[in-house]
């Protein structure tokens, strides 16, 4: 794997700006691999390797860059928590780990940059340098996925009895008898103004 260095610098480019969460993420990435035995997340290794993020924020894009993984590769999953974590899993032999940010960095940046004032810059330069134990909280976890979540072509394709659109990968939901998508079932996200 490449260094810290370089692994910042190409998730930086593909952010579009250094920040904390790149560094977050990146360091992340790295101690999640190395914990389940993933060498060369991008080559070798690129099909034994799964990731679920917890949040939508900087450090997914850094874990991305990292790790290869991407939503439409089916190998980056996005788990609406809302929590800085990332587990990763090796799906060769099953294990995986789940890493958290912790809360009580912020604080302890103070420690490993004082001489930095502003606090977003003095989290950055702290968070390069930090021991990953007092930066992360690490579980050794079980993941259960399903075969219709796993990279892949689709394993289903089935047609929404109302409103005609295309569902894959199990997303259907059957109501009152009908195969139905998820919009309309009630849980669209959109609401149509006028059809094209």
């Amino acid at each position: 794997m490449e260094s810290f260095e370089q692994l910042l610098t190409e998730s930086t480019r593909i952010h579009g700006h250094l920040c904390a969460g790149q560094v977050i993420g990146v360091r992340m990435a790295m101690a999640g691999l190395q914990r389940i035995g993933i060498d060369d997340p991008k080559g070798a290794d690129r099909k034994k390797l799964y990731v679920l993020v917890e949040i939508d924020r900087c450090a997914t894009d850094a874990i991305q860059s990292v790790t290869g993984c991407s939503l439409g590769k089916r190998s980056l999953r996005w788990v609406d928590f809302g929590v800085m974590a990332a587990t990763f899993v090796n799906l060769k032999n099953g294990d995986a780990v789940r890493v958290t940010a912790r809360e009580e960095a912020r604080a302890l940046s103070e420690a490993y940059c004082p001489e930095i004032v502003d606090k977003y810059q003095r989290q950055l330069e702290a968070y390069k340098v930090m021991p990953l134990t007092e930066l992360f909280l690490f579980q050794d976890v079980k993941v259960s996925l399903r075969d219709c979540d796993m990279p892949g072509r689709p394993l289903r394709r089935v047609q929404c009895q109302q409103c005609g659109d295309w569902v894959q990968d199990c997303r259907e939901k059957e109501q009152e008898g009908h195969t139905l998508c998820r919009a309309c079932t009630g849980e669209r996200y959109y609401e149509v103004l006028q059809a094209r």
